[in-house]
């Protein structure tokens, strides 16, 4: 990140706060001359200093996707002030993909299914792109719009790589969020793409049933059901309403072995997304033999486990982000003690008041 052009104003002015992360703040920003809103990732330098190649990283690898599927995310702008560096990418206000899920009266097992094919097909391109993305998770599949059509993005490529397919080299740390990290990743034994495929099976099971298939008291017994690849389709009543070819294919993507688990290619073959009459458990109480709706048991057991996790929130999330605080700490070093008010100050800063040092078009507007 080098102040290489002449200093001059800003093409956008802030808006509302939108989410915060580990080390960046999102907003929203709206491009002047344009009026086009966009979704802007805040990072103060200071976060990433001598660790620059962590956002160019990121932009590398979204220069190399963006614009190219209609379900990923498209960094347009970025540039940096003296004090922040600034990522535009789409602006998504459909929502996350389980909330706008639980907001419908309707939800079939084909609606998985067409859910799942329309992601795995993005993951796939990502792939053939020699990108894994590394932190898929529904908190990173977004509805671009509140249309009933709207496509869904993956969203958040921070930690995605580039990897280099004539070295056959793999990546090594653990990253990612613990639910939905491969058992290779906890094995610290070296990654790649497979760890994204797992990742869907994890998602998958999560759109069948509304939890997660290694939810366990301690993140210690979570991390172990994961490396041992324990699933249980269970409680019973949870999956009665959902087909065996559907708990095959998770059972596929949820495979220990990275080397035998299918690619993004080959589980987009499956049958349960390929065939032509979508697979479904009869619905007992409708005379004409149509699917069942997932909705009420899916919303039950989502809102029963975060209820739970509420209740058992104070021990838990110690744990948690002390295990996070140990993995961030292997794959980019120690975060400033004060991250709280280093986030604040880069939040606080008005755009279309500060002069910016360095700007790359990566798209004209």
């Amino acid at each position: 990140m080098q102040n290489t052009a002449a200093i001059r104003p800003c093409q956008y002015k802030t808006g509302k706060t939108l989410g915060s992360g580990t080390y960046a703040v999102v907003r929203e920003a709206t491009h002047i001359e344009t009026e086009q809103k966009y979704a802007c990732k805040i990072i103060n330098k200071q976060f990433i200093e001598g660790r620059e190649y962590l956002v160019r990283n990121e932009i590398a690898v979204l220069q190399r996707i963006s614009s190219r599927h209609p379900n990923i995310v498209t960094l347009h702008d970025y540039f940096e002030t003296h004090r922040n560096l600034y990522l535009c990418f789409d602006l998504c206000t459909g929502g996350e993909l389980f909330h706008r899920i639980c907001s419908k009266g309707n939800y079939y097992e084909a609606d998985a299914a067409a859910l799942v094919r329309t992601i795995l097909a993005a993951v796939k391109y990502i792939h053939d792109c020699g990108i894994v993305h590394r932190d898929l998770k529904p908190e990173n599949l977004l509805f671009q719009t509140e249309a009933d059509d709207a496509n869904i993005m993956i969203a958040d490529f921070g930690l995605s790589r580039i990897m280099d397919e004539e070295r056959m080299t793999l990546l090594t740390g653990v990253c990612g969020t613990a639910g939905y990290m491969a058992p290779e990743v906890f094995r610290d034994a070296g990654h790649g793409k497979p760890v994204d495929v797992w990742a869907m099976g994890v998602i998958t099971y999560f759109l069948l049933a509304g939890y997660t298939p290694f939810d366990r008291d301690t993140p210690e017994a979570e991390t172990a059901a994961i490396v041992a690849g324990d699933v249980k389709f269970e409680p019973a009543e949870f999956w009665a309403n959902v087909s065996p070819t559907a708990r095959e294919f998770v059972q596929a993507c949820l495979t220990v072995d990275p080397a035998a688990r299918p690619t993004a290619a080959e589980a987009l073959q499956h049958r349960w997304l390929t065939a032509a009459t979508p697979h479904f458990v009869p619905d007992p109480f409708n005379p004409s033999g149509g699917p069942t709706n997932l909705l009420p048991h899916v919303k039950r057991a989502f809102n029963a486990k975060s209820a739970w996790k509420r209740a058992q929130f104070g021990i838990r999330a110690l744990k948690r982000m002390e295990a996070l605080a140990h993995s961030m700490n292997r794959e980019i070093g120690h975060l400033p003690k004060d991250v709280i008010r280093l986030k604040e100050e880069s939040a606080q800063e008005v755009m279309e008041d500060t002069p910016i040092t360095h700007q790359h078009n990566v798209q004209s507007h």
